[in-house]
């Protein structure tokens, strides 16, 4: 058991329990200083999300919702533990998201493009975006945080300046995909028939579980992975054995701003949203996916997981009691659960002190005496 314990793998799930628990109490408290008569069932839901429904066939058209809407927040998260595994804190995650977003929904409804050149269009704007940052911080000695926060506002603008040409006259939200180019969605695939043919269900989910398999084996398995790793350890040691450091940040940021835009691609060609030309503020999506990587355990297949639980949250907020409570209840738990993934790794080290404290007590209790050993048995 011990031994099992003290498992990286088994701390990190730990680690991620104790943080959910937290948050959820959290929320929990907030909810009762607020309004304590309804506080204990305006939690149950935002746990229960779709299984609010009493019907099973809406409670799985609302699971292929929420499933929609996770396999963009996995590419954010993915893009996160991607390059902090490199020694990198990509912070313009929420910016690549939405240079993805601005370039799909553009390329399908000015240009009229099909899926594929669309979804291709927005991992090359994300990956743009990434290379910014990317070089930068190699050649100019930018810190990528900064440069990646000032790009998340840049990049909001423009993307509201661009996409205002493509917008219906009447409101502030871009055209229709499927009434403009219908085209430009992504397949079902048969999907949608799994879940009581929701349309939003589309082959971004298989593809968004194999491309963090793939993440994972380039990271773990792969000569790239080693020395991707090797220069977010240390810069001058990489350097000194012959990597390019330089060229590695780039790529890694190159890579990272990729899997964002991507993820963009995989919500707006779905028809699921449509881009707010006015809206003021960058999409949580990016800032989601913080939450998700560390609370996966910045392991790529522990992030799937992980961003099926916020997204999870994240959609159960709308069935509070919106007369006592605000929705966004569900994003002051996650904004929590962020906060407490700070703490990973001080669980961590308090867990195997308190398994090696318990090592030694057993070490140092003294043993029986044998039968037999005593004066008498001597003698």
């Amino acid at each position: 058991m011990k031994k099992a314990l003290r498992n990286p793998g088994v701390q990190a799930f730990i680690a991620s329990i104790i943080c959910i628990i937290l948050g959820l109490l959290v929320g929990y408290i907030v909810l009762l200083f607020i309004n304590p008569e309804g506080a204990a069932e305006s939690i149950l839901n935002v746990i229960k999300n779709f299984f609010t429904w009493s019907k099973p066939k809406t409670q799985l058209k609302q699971f292929g919702n929420t499933l929609a809407k996770t396999m963009p927040l996995l590419m954010c998260s993915l893009s996160i533990l991607f390059a902090y595994k490199v020694g990198l804190f990509n912070i313009g995650v929420a910016g690549q998201y939405v240079a993805g977003s601005c370039a799909c929904l553009y390329a399908a409804l000015a240009w009229g493009w099909s899926w594929l050149p669309c979804l291709l269009f927005a991992i090359a704007a994300g990956a743009v975006l990434g290379a910014i940052v990317g070089f930068l911080k190699s050649y100019c000695n930018v810190n990528e945080v900064i440069s990646g926060i000032m790009l998340n506002w840049i990049s909001l603008y423009t993307a509201n300046t661009i996409l205002s040409k493509v917008k219906e006259v009447a409101s502030p939200y871009t055209m229709y995909i499927n009434e403009v180019n219908p085209s430009a969605l992504l397949p079902n695939a048969g999907l949608d028939t799994l879940f009581a043919k929701n349309k939003y269900v589309t082959i971004a989910v298989p593809l968004a579980l194999l491309i963090a398999i793939a993440v994972s084996i380039v990271l773990n398995k792969t000569r790239l992975g080693y020395e991707l790793k090797a220069t977010g350890s240390n810069k001058n040691a990489a350097k000194y054995a012959g990597m390019r450091e330089n060229r590695n940040i780039i790529l890694t940021l190159v890579i990272a701003g990729g899997l964002a835009g991507l993820g963009a691609a995989m919500l707006y060609q779905t028809g699921y949203m449509r881009w707010e030309c006015t809206q003021s503020s960058v999409p949580s999506m990016g800032f989601n996916g913080i939450a998700a990587a560390f609370l996966g355990g910045l392991s790529p297949i522990g992030a799937i997981f992980s961003s099926f639980f916020i997204q999870h949250i994240t959609d159960g907020g709308q069935y509070v009691n919106t007369n006592f409570y605000s929705s966004q209840i569900s994003d002051l738990i996650s904004s929590v659960i962020i906060y407490l993934c700070g703490f990973v790794l001080f669980i961590k080290i308090t867990m195997n002190n308190i398994l090696d404290r318990s090592g030694e007590k057993k070490m140092q209790k003294p043993k029986a005496a044998p039968a037999g050993s005593g004066k008498d048995g001597d003698k």
